[in-house]
């Protein structure tokens, strides 16, 4: 049974017609120097089929019986092409391959003259768009390769490494056999046909460069170079021209202007006239990390070269772990279906910049016509069927009209990609016979030597599990130490139970005080995933001798939130939490600099969001609370600062309040009830989104996002709610890229209060101001000098936060230090405010120190006149870190 079940296995593969008895072609592959040729490239013509020779120059093909045209193939070296009768069992054939012959040098280049690869890539660029829209549709089989080690590790981590069998330089394999099908315009599916691997990838899988394309404008966020922005962002060189087969072949070099992330540098080869990618041997940086990459194409059906072999080497070192991937992907089986409205067997393109007077010979023929566009976009169709010459312009006309009415008749335009992925239900269930069977690069000595130990161990752990059945957890229930560290615990198959860590600081109003939380959720059985939560909290006030604290009941699923909280807690008077409890412990024991502003509620609150669609999002919240001011209760500090007088009290110091005459004494209030409701609606009207799994997700700085909230305080006698007043604001927040210079990020707001005769500080606007040493809220939306409260308001107001990162300013203009990741940033706050006379900061900052850390520097002016300058230390703007959970 077995057998007759690995050779329906087998057959599924294609890659032999008997489990018995395999056929094929073996051998290896050789230098003409004697030495071994490394992840040579094997194509079979008649199948669509490719794949790579192992590091030792070791391959192996399975084939039916038959007749087949061997293309053996390596960067550097001359195609050859053999012949092989395949009959029963393999038929070795070893190859040499020797040095390429360039048919023309690298042409000496003066002062007048250009280079001739800028021709050769403008040809390129233009036809890029043609290529990406030239199948209909595609399929093929995909192995991957993967075999990495840990290379160094900090020897603070050694022991953990070992407790979890982690050695150093130990070999750890992966390999995986995928189904793939692109459908026009944008559908593409991978089904894991099967999987092996002894160890995680640890994010450096080649996928994003595997199934991208270089004839997109960016392959995995990398500029390629054959993207209409490929000008600004690389040089290029001509180094000479070969022969492959029938094909003309020209060596192009890529140098990037500013080296850095998200740019390659190396080589790219392409097939003259029909302006393809041939093969590309290239290095890109990510994050501090080099990747190497190696594709090879060849003729499919003779009508579309596409990738036959990959082959990446991912190398880099992060605190201190250093390690190498590397990767190798053949591709098999292609079968394809050409574009009918777009593919012609020969298309002659001219470039007018260098071919000017037959540029403009064929403009002036065509240009007595017709004048009309359309009739235009007919005419140079009907010339592209017929082979004529076309220019560069002519082209890109063409396959642009082409899209445009592509995208019309698409039921959701908006849609850049369609992908779908699964697992096969035995994916992980094949045994060594079966790779054995469908693997097409052979195993090395170190990658056997490797899936050995992976074995070995496994066999250990498994006799380990069965003798103690209680070890098979990774959470073995309760421990009395997670009261203090905090654990999460698994009931049933729906729900957990979770013990948070403590946590806790030190305020004047409470002065130390510890918050203790714990949580318990459910997913429920349905469609939607629903989750069901429940989070008490308790928080005991030290110098209070008080506890106080809430519970939330949150249902959730992807698109609908709602929330019911109800409990006795304190609140900075900004609800958007400006200072964090442990940056306000610091300032106040350290610095003597008690800035956070606390009230006491006793609330009610319910709190509702929901997707309406991946373009519009609506959220309301109300909340009916009994609200009470408070007051300094210690004194204590850590540091005892002599120029500082004290503790300020617990009250906000506002300007527009500050000549208030009244018992309140500006900011404080009596004890009163408030019921206040808020609507807000946003709207990303030309967003953009990528399909996974029919899930929608949406593409950041596709479109603005635009803002409108209205917040409204309504007195009810009925539960002695007596303050009244509207807040009606709009916004507009975005992010976008200025060519290859930078990125710009902004956020404008602006509104008003109406009915504002009985209402408190508390209800004011507020904004995100900062007196501290440390910048802990959002970069673009936050000040880095302003005070809290000073210029609160119950009036008109408007904010502009405008943040811009260069590729390259001042100290990155170094190379190295801009090969580290390291960006600089400039930005500018605005508020205008009654009293805030036109307050504006300007500002510097050095980001994505050590790929976490910021350093900031601003000035502050007000009225045009400078008032106070400050340096903010932050986290990297290219991370997102939620402070308050």
């Amino acid at each position: 049974m077995n057998r007759i079940l690995l050779a329906v296995l087998t057959f599924l593969c294609g890659i032999s017609t008997s489990y018995a008895q395999p056929s094929g072609v073996r051998g290896n592959i050789k230098a003409d120097d004697g030495s071994s040729l490394s992840f040579a490239t094997i194509f079979v013509k008649q199948l669509g089929t490719g794949t790579t020779a192992n590091e030792e120059g070791n391959y192996e093909i399975q084939l039916a019986p038959g007749r087949y045209d061997l293309v053996f193939q390596h960067l550097g070296k001359q195609t050859t092409v053999r012949v092989a009768e395949v009959k029963d069992g393999f038929l070795v054939i070893n190859v040499t391959l020797n040095l390429q012959d360039i048919i023309l040098q690298t042409v000496e280049i003066d002062g007048n003259d250009e280079d001739p690869a800028y021709s050769i890539m403008r040809k390129a660029i233009a036809k890029a768009n043609y290529h990406r829209n030239l199948l209909d549709s595609y399929s093929a089989r995909v192995y991957i390769k993967g075999a990495g080690k840990l290379k160094d590790y900090p020897w603070l981590a050694k022991k953990q490494l070992e407790k979890e069998g982690i050695e150093k330089n130990r070999v750890y394999i992966s390999e995986s056999v995928s189904d793939i099908k692109f459908t026009r315009p944008n559908k593409f599916e991978e089904k894991v046909i099967s999987i092996r691997s002894d160890g995680k990838d640890n994010n450096t899988s080649p996928n994003p460069y595997i199934f991208g394309s270089f004839y997109e404008p960016e392959v995995a966020e990398t500029i390629s170079p054959l993207s209409p922005k490929a000008f600004s962002y690389y040089k290029f060189e001509y180094h000479g021209t070969y022969k492959d087969r029938d094909y003309d072949i020209s060596r192009i070099k890529v140098i990037p202007r500013s080296k850095g992330d998200n740019v390659i540098d190396g080589m790219i080869y392409i097939v003259e006239d029909s302006w393809s990618i041939h093969s590309l041997d290239i290095h890109t940086n990510k994050l501090g990390i080099d990747i190497y990459i190696q594709v090879m194409c060849n003729p499919i059906e003779d009508k579309a070269w596409l990738p036959v072999s990959h082959k990446f080497k991912v190398d880099g070192k992060v605190f201190g772990f250093e390690f190498e991937y590397n990767y190798l992907a053949s591709v098999s089986n292609y079968k394809i279906a050409v574009n009918p409205k777009l593919y012609v067997e020969k298309m002659e393109v001219i470039d007018e910049k260098k071919e000017k007077a037959l540029a403009k010979e064929i403009e002036k023929k065509q240009k007595t016509v017709t004048k009309k566009k359309t009739d235009d976009t007919k005419k140079l169709q009907e010339r592209l069927a017929a082979g004529e010459e076309i220019t560069r312009k002519e082209l890109k006309t063409i396959v642009k009209e082409y899209e445009k009415e592509e995208r019309k008749q698409q039921k959701e335009p908006e849609v850049v990609s369609d992908n779908t992925f699964s697992i096969d239900s035995l994916a992980y269930k094949k045994d060594s016979s079966y790779w054995a069977l469908v693997r097409p690069i052979p195993l090395t000595r170190e990658e056997i030597k490797g899936y050995e130990k992976a074995d070995s161990i496994s066999k250990i752990e498994r006799a380990k599990e069965e003798g103690d059945t209680l070890k098979r957890s990774k959470h073995k229930g309760f421990q009395p130490w997670d009261i203090v560290t905090g654990d999460s615990y698994r009931i049933g198959k729906r729900s957990n139970f979770r013990i948070y860590t403590p946590t806790g600081g030190f305020n004047t109003v409470e002065g130390f005080n510890i918050i203790y939380k714990v949580a318990i959720g459910t997913v429920l059985r349905d469609t939607n995933r629903t989750r069901l939560s429940i989070t008490p909290l308790i928080r005991y006030s030290f110098e209070r001798e008080k506890f106080l604290g809430y519970g939330t009941f949150r249902v959730s699923n992807r698109k609908t939130r709602f929330e019911f909280e109800r409990g006795v807690y304190v609140e900075q008077y900004n609800s958007d939490d400006p200072i964090l409890p442990i940056v306000n412990t610091f300032t106040t024991l350290l610095l003597e600099k008690n800035l956070m502003k606390i009230y006491e509620r006793d609330y009610y609150e319910m709190r509702y969001r929901r997707v309406i669609s991946p373009f519009v999002t609506v959220s309301t919240n109300w909340q009916l609370s009994e609200r009470t001011e408070l007051f300094n209760n210690t004194e204590y500090k850590l540091v005892d600062r002599k120029k500082i007088e004290g503790y300020t009290p617990n009250r906000p110091e506002n300007e527009e309040l500050s000549d208030n005459d009244s018992e309140l004494n500006g900011t404080g209030f009596p004890k009163h009830t408030a019921f206040i409701g808020a609507v807000g609606i946003s709207a990303r009207p030309w967003l953009k989104y990528r399909i996974r799994n029919g899930r929608k997700y949406a593409i950041d700085r596709s479109s603005p996002t635009l803002m409108l909230d209205y917040r409204r305080a309504l007195p009810s006698p009925s539960v002695n709610a007596d303050i009244e007043f509207d807040n009606l604001e709009v916004g507009v927040r975005h992010e976008f890229k200025i060519g290859v210079r930078g990125n710009v990020h902004f956020a404008l707001r602006g509104g008003t209060f109406f009915n504002t005769d009985r209402m408190y500080f508390m209800d004011y606007k507020h904004f995100l101001g900062n007196k501290t040493p440390f910048s802990t809220n959002d970069p673009v939306g936050s000040f880095r000098l302003l005070d809290y409260y000073k210029y609160s308001t119950n009036d008109e107001y408007f904010v502009a936060n405008v943040h811009y990162q260069f590729r390259k300013f001042l100290v990155s203009n170094i190379t190295y230090v801009r090969l580290a990741g390291i960006r600089e940033n400039v930005f500018v706050n605005y508020l205008a405010t009654p009293t805030s006379g036109n307050y504006t900061e300007v500002g510097y900052s050095i980001d994505n120190i050590l790929r976490i850390f910021r350093l900031e520097a601003a000035a502050a002016f007000r009225e045009g006149k400078f008032m106070d300058y400050g340096f903010r230390f932050g986290i990297a703007t290219s991370i997102a870190v939620n402070f308050s959970d």
